[in-house]
């Protein structure tokens, strides 16, 4: 048997609450505080962005490192009548060291570039973050809604079904005509139907909220029956836009995409300018057959790479980097108007939400309710038609469903600002 509920949280103070239904609390029920916890905690897909960020963060100090030198040896002037190590004199054993050198600020940049690449990373995974903990409050408040709307089709079906008995013992008396207990029926099966699509729109919720969570699809998830809300007061448009501007991660790693962009460009210009590659070697000889010692040899090398093919390669390289830069300018201007476009919708959403809540806690549904008991008292008394108190209570449970739903409303629209404005919550 569900029960009318006194009151309901706003933020810890007690705001009186129209028809809020209750049910046995749950123990294993979710908090919209432990969802988050959860899925921040443990969602694959989070991890595997986080994960990629530290593999990038690895990445600056391996592109601004020197290549490996390369040690060789040799065996120089050997012939080939008798491969003797001692019979001619220019036949040596070599010890060599080559260290390729790029020039000078072609490491520099590629290490900045990859620098950038990491910011941009760790700001995807922030972005990550964000999209996660707004997706999960909207699923959650969802999942509330469905919550409540189902005990107000419960308690109207109880109403209704004492409204059928009423109508059917005045029938019986000579009172009334059968219609109004057929009526009172139909009313019935209606919410039944209705019943039965929130049941299916809750249970594909629910599985959505427990991949969020990391959690099997078709694990049973329950809700607590009251939620802590608020209704802040957002600042003006103009103040949040530049809140966005400055906080959203999506914009930092577009921003940083830029920047490693034109350190690219700025390698690839380099790239007409000549690597070095610096050698040394040391050669060891035998002595003559007749015992005459012989000095041994040291060699120095420094050799260059000549650019002589740059039409087709270096220059299309610079033409490449060029249109990247362009290609991330365009998508950084692209976010921006796609966060401004957020903020603003979020905005108004909440706004008209909020407002919406109010008119139902404030006004309709009390005058529906001061409405409805008078018409019910003057039906059993026979002064007014049966139809005229189901349409009445069949507004009330409309108007309660509404409440519900701008409340849900507001909720959703506080995380998709939120998550506009870079934060996890306002």
């Amino acid at each position: 048997m569900f029960s009318l509920h006194p009151s309901y949280r706003r933020s810890g103070a007690v705001l009186p609450l129209i028809a809020c239904l209750t049910v046995p609390a749950q123990a294993d029920s979710l908090s919209l505080e432990q969802a988050l916890a959860q899925s921040l905690a443990g969602n694959p897909g989070l991890a595997e962005i986080k994960a990629r960020a530290d593999a990038l963060a690895a990445v600056p100090p391996q592109s601004g490192s020197l290549p490996d030198p390369f040690l060789s040896f040799g065996a120089l002037n050997v012939p080939t009548t008798n491969f003797s190590l001692n019979q001619d004199q220019m036949t040596m054993m070599e010890v060599a060291v080559n260290q390729q050198l790029p020039f000078p600020g072609k490491l520099g940049l590629a290490e900045q570039a990859a620098q950038h690449e990491a910011v941009g990373a760790a700001k995807n995974a922030d972005e990550a973050r964000l999209r996660l903990a707004r997706d999960v409050r909207l699923s959650w408040w969802a999942l509330f809604y469905y919550d409540r709307t189902l005990d107000i089709l419960a308690e109207s079906r109880d109403w209704l079904e004492k409204l059928s008995d009423i109508a059917d013992r005045r029938y019986r008396v000579g009172q009334t005509e059968q219609q109004e207990t057929l009526l009172a029926k139909l009313e019935i099966t209606k919410l039944r139907d209705k019943a039965l699509e929130l049941v299916n729109l809750r249970h594909n919720e629910a599985a959505r909220l427990n991949i969020l969570l990391d959690r099997s699809s078709d694990r049973a998830l329950a809700l607590p029956n009251e939620a802590a809300f608020a209704f802040p007061e957002p600042a003006p448009e103009p103040e949040l836009l530049d809140q966005a501007q400055a906080q959203r991660p999506l914009l930092a790693q577009k921003q940083a995409a830029i920047d490693a962009a034109q350190n690219r460009l700025e390698l690839a210009k380099k790239e007409f300018l000549p690597d070095f590659n610096l050698g040394f070697g040391y050669a060891f000889r035998q002595n003559a057959p007749n015992g005459e010692q012989r000095s041994d040899f040291a060699n120095f090398r420094l050799s260059v790479n000549l650019p002589l093919y740059a039409a087709t390669k270096q220059s299309k390289q610079v033409d490449q980097r060029q249109s990247e830069l362009m290609q991330e300018r365009y998508a950084l201007h692209d976010a921006e108007r796609s966060v401004q476009a957020d903020v603003t919708t979020a905005l108004a959403a909440y706004h008209h939400a909020r407002e919406r809540f109010k008119l139902f806690e404030n006004e309709l549904i009390p005058q529906a309710r001061g409405t409805l008991d008078s018409l019910t008292a003057s039906y059993r008394v026979g002064k007014i038609a049966f139809a005229d108190v189901l349409r009445s209570q069949v507004a009330i449970f409309d108007y309660q469903v509404q409440y519900w739903s701008a409340l849900t409303a507001s909720q959703q629209a506080l995380a998709r600002l939120a998550a506009a404005l870079g934060k996890e919550a306002l």
